[in-house]
């Protein structure tokens, strides 16, 4: 892990569910844009539907001038949301799943499982965002739930930021770790989601002890929960994560943004 690694060389802001903000490099990221009012979105499984529960804190304008989005996945409404589809198209370039890029078009860039794309700094140097593996439940699930994929951020001279997106693998984290750990901050999505409809029930996101023992295969410096709010099908919020990194002997990498 390349230079030393304080919070305020990497600021991050999460602004509910997985909507995130990195300030990389003299690069400003987004994380799977979500901006709409509370309201309930058809899933396409008869009756059963996507409830936002709470309020977008900011709007797309509100973020100012954005480089890229690291989206995750375009298939659900709670990673990218009506008003966040409208931002898109404003963004030069939208990094995402291989599936993903092939319906958005336009400046959508698929990346594959450990594929690099290189952006520009504004001081001549680069960022290297690679894509990750993440899977959005159970082995076997894509089918049903659709391709997902995480991100990682690194340069020569900055600490390194991961992005899990909707992963609900544990192994994936550690052949992410094989290969970055050390890293210094880890964006999880977190919350413990579950559909009743779906999978019996199991975990489609990562729960807080699973994000504890994340953290802690990562090596992370810190770990920066998202998308555990703002949505009925999380099942824990900030005071489950924070009493799961409490008995990991963690609580001291843990930091709301």
């Amino acid at each position: 892990m390349a230079g030393t690694s304080t919070s305020e060389q990497v600021p991050v802001h999460v602004y509910g569910g997985p909507t995130t903000l990195i300030e990389y490099g003299g690069l400003r990221f987004v994380a799977d844009p979500t901006f709409d009012p509370p309201g309930a979105y058809d899933t396409g499984a008869g009756d059963y539907q996507l409830v936002k529960t709470d309020p977008a804190p900011i709007t797309a304008a509100d973020l100012g001038r954005v480089d890229a989005v690291l989206l995750s996945h375009d298939e659900h409404q709670d990673n990218l949301d009506t008003a966040g589809r409208a931002f898109l198209p404003e963004v030069p370039v939208v990094f995402t799943t291989e599936s993903g890029a092939g319906r958005l078009g336009g400046n959508a860039r698929g990346l594959a499982f450990w594929e690099t794309a290189e952006l520009k700094r504004p001081d001549g140097g680069t960022v290297t965002v690679t894509g990750v593996p993440a899977r959005h439940g159970p082995e076997g699930c894509e089918p049903l739930s659709g391709d997902v994929v995480g991100f990682m951020l690194t340069a020569d001279d900055l600490p390194s930021v991961y992005v899990s997106g909707d992963n609900a693998a544990m192994e994936y984290v550690e052949q992410i770790a094989e290969r970055f750990a050390p890293v210094d901050t880890a964006i999880l999505f977190l919350g413990g989601a579950r559909h009743a409809l779906f999978f019996d029930n199991g975990l489609v996101t990562l729960d807080s002890a699973q994000g504890a023992e994340a953290g802690k295969i990562l090596g992370a410096r810190r770990v920066i929960p998202a998308h555990f709010d703002s949505w009925a099908h999380f099942k824990e919020g900030r005071k489950e994560i924070e009493e799961a990194f409490a008995e990991a002997g963690l609580a001291d990498r843990l930091q709301f943004g």
